[in-house]
């Protein structure tokens, strides 16, 4: 090997020697090859807890079965309380776990199993929950614990039925969770004189006796079928309270109860007796200031 190319090879390799030295000290002492290979593990992903959902629309009245529900990944940073859980205890902020909800989740996980079935057979849906919602026990009565009217009931609610036709009913279109007004239609008698003699005579008087009443159900459906948009039933079912109860009966032995539907947009206003007419008196409608009033006149 001439002098010229021995001295070209030993320039390249302190070359080469050098850059490995530098790429050394840049890359923290460790060799290029080895950090190339070893790259970073990703950051772990957030805590996650199976929670407890309702696999499809479940609306009121329905019972339950395991293959209503199923178990879905809830960040654990998210859970609420009130959640059905697998036995899995979220974390605090801090990382740690909480040893007083450990403890309930243990026991829970015990009580469950993981099994759905076991926390949710035989239940009744008392609130509609959607797909994917989690069931909670406020939206659920479990079973044993009462029937479909006791459970949709309002607390201190009653239920009560009234024959009804199509023709007292709007023709079919009230459905189960509208909104209606109670009518009672009866005779009265008036009497009147004419040349001294005395004429009897019969007026029919119709009165409201209730207002803006929930319908639980007609005849056995608590719920109209899908799509469906009249029912043509034979009783109605609907939520009273005490007092209304005690109108309601007596406005059924009294003479003809009939239902008039009200608007949705109802839903909050005024619900329950209304102020009894006389069947001598006389409405008048007062406009003062935009505000329309009525008041029984009695000549």
């Amino acid at each position: 090997m001439s002098p010229v190319r021995l001295l070209i090879v030993l320039v390249a390799a302190i070359s080469a020697i050098g850059l490995a030295v530098v790429l050394q000290r840049a890359l923290g002492g460790k060799s290029a090859a080895p950090a190339a290979m070893a790259a970073p593990a990703p950051s772990p992903g957030k805590p996650m807890t199976q929670v407890l959902v309702a696999k499809r629309d479940l609306p009121i009245g329905t019972r339950l079965v395991a293959a209503d529900v199923t178990w879905q990944a809830w960040p654990s940073d998210a859970i609420n309380g009130a959640f059905i859980t697998n036995g899995a205890a979220p974390p605090k902020p801090d990382g740690k776990v909480d040893a007083a909800k450990a403890a309930v989740a243990a026991t829970a996980d015990q009580m469950i199993g993981g099994d759905p079935a076991k926390v949710v057979e035989g239940a009744i849906v008392r609130d509609p929950i959607l797909t994917g919602e989690p069931i909670t026990p406020r939206k659920i009565v479990r079973g044993g614990e009462g029937g479909y009217l006791s459970v949709v009931l309002t607390p201190g609610k009653r239920a009560m039925a009234v024959q009804v036709t199509s023709d007292t009913a709007v023709g079919g279109f009230i459905l189960p969770g509208d909104r209606v007004d109670v009518l009672m239609t009866h005779d009265v008698q008036a009497s009147g004189s004419s040349d001294g003699a005395a004429a009897a005579s019969r007026a029919v008087v119709a009165e409201t006796v209730l207002q803006n009443i929930r319908v639980l159900a007609l005849d056995q459906s608590t719920a109209a079928e899908k799509d469906a948009k009249s029912i043509v039933a034979a009783t109605a079912t609907l939520e009273v309270g005490p007092v209304e109860a005690e109108a309601l009966a007596r406005a059924k032995a009294a003479g003809a109860v009939s239902l008039a539907l009200r608007a949705y947009t109802d839903l909050g206003g005024p619900s329950g007796m209304t102020s009894p007419v006389a069947a001598n008196d006389t409405t008048v409608r007062i406009n003062r200031g935009g505000t329309t009033t009525s008041v029984a006149v009695r000549p």
